[in-house]
């Protein structure tokens, strides 16, 4: 029998796993004396990079739906705390830095979460979707991901109105499992967010028109039927196109998905059937 990490033993060592990991993140901050993006603007920069919303209530398998109602309560509550924040050429957006610890003292409600590939949920439940969005911008501009998680492994849920290709969503934990965006350009860039009652609303604005646009696209995307089940694999692709030549600066492999399928799938579009 494989031996238990120190966090699996029981709730309460999952707990102080935690806690250390969270001591642990800010200890290296501080040391590091990292500059990060905290001041706001009340008006909105001049050139809008790119922009996407978010269906907030997705139907996900059997999932009790009260909790896509509580997360767009939680969307709603960390929306303000990012909107219009400025990153300013050095400095590093981090999520959890603007949002912080989501609790219910401050009105956070029980919402969907995923765990080592597992599906549970959590005071502040939901708010992947949030960094989903604020990644899936950030990847149509010059912006630098430094960090970032992905739920690896597996599929868990079949596409609902899926707008985005499958690999490019993100996997947060406060706050040792982060979101955070490099300004490594000479321009200002900024978030603008709000909730609607159906969506959530993203813009990645800048203080300067850009030369280049984004392009992502998928690649070999199917179902696998291997020894121990179905998987999803495919290829996400990054391109950079000069906006003046119409000429491809650069091509990218982002992403090679090899997720388990968690659910019921059609089996004519599986390969590997007989």
């Amino acid at each position: 029998m494989k031996r238990k990490l120190f966090c699996e033993i029981s709730p309460f060592t999952y707990w102080i796993s935690k806690q250390k990991n969270i001591i642990m993140r800010n200890m290296r901050d501080r040391l590091n004396n990292v500059s990060f993006a905290t001041k706001k603007s009340d008006s909105e920069l001049p050139f809008l990079i790119f922009e996407h919303k978010s269906l907030i209530r997705r139907v996900l398998g059997n999932i009790d739906m009260t909790f896509q109602e509580n997360k767009a309560v939680n969307l709603a509550l960390s929306a303000p705390k990012i909107n219009k924040v400025l990153i300013y050429p050095g400095e590093i957006f981090s999520f959890w830095k603007l949002v912080g610890k989501c609790k219910a003292s401050k009105g956070y409600k029980r919402g969907l979460t995923i765990s080592n590939s597992k599906v549970g949920d959590d005071i502040g439940g939901g708010m992947c979707q949030f960094t989903n969005l604020l990644y899936w911008l950030v990847l149509h501009s010059p912006l630098k991901v430094i960090e970032h998680h992905h739920h690896d492994d597996f599929d868990l849920f079949p596409d609902y109105d899926r707008k985005v290709p499958f690999g490019t969503g993100t996997s947060i934990t406060y706050n040792y499992l982060d979101l955070r965006i490099k300004n490594d350009t000479d321009s200002i860039f900024q978030f603008v967010v709000y909730v609607t009652d159906t969506y959530l609303n993203g813009e990645l604005r800048s203080s300067e028109e850009l030369n280049f646009e984004y392009e992502i696209r998928t690649d070999q995307e199917r179902f696998v039927r291997e020894s121990d089940g179905v998987y999803r694999k495919g290829l996400v692709y990054r391109k950079c196109i000069d906006k003046r030549t119409n000429e491809v600066v650069f091509s990218e492999c982002i992403r090679k998905n090899n997720a388990k399928v968690m659910y019921e799938i059609d089996e004519l579009i599986v390969e590997g059937n007989k």
